[in-house]
């Protein structure tokens, strides 16, 4: 499925593919609003230590922390966008 990611939502998408080893995956091909998580047939069916991964790998590219006890981290990563989005509003500089 095609679809239309912003230069940012690309580039985490990269970020996530290459984290993960999603070698069936291409970045562009992630939907920007699928879920990250769980079974969903649109979405990437990842888990909490894929989620522990993403985070240390946004931390060490962005400047970005993500704390394991945030309250809000269903939200963040609700999907590819939501992401996209924090890391986006939370970056260094």
């Amino acid at each position: 499925m095609q679809s239309s990611l912003s230069e940012s939502e690309l580039d985490m998408a990269s970020l996530l593919v290459d984290t993960l080893n999603l070698e069936d995956e291409a970045p562009e091909d992630i939907a920007p609003e699928a879920p990250l998580f769980g079974a969903d047939e649109e979405g990437l069916g990842l888990d909490s230590i894929d989620a522990l991964e993403i985070a240390q790998a946004i931390a060490q590219k962005y400047g970005v922390h993500i704390r394991a006890d945030d309250a809000r981290n269903k939200e963040i990563f609700r999907s590819l966008r939501s992401l996209t989005d924090f890391v986006s509003a939370n970056r260094d500089g």
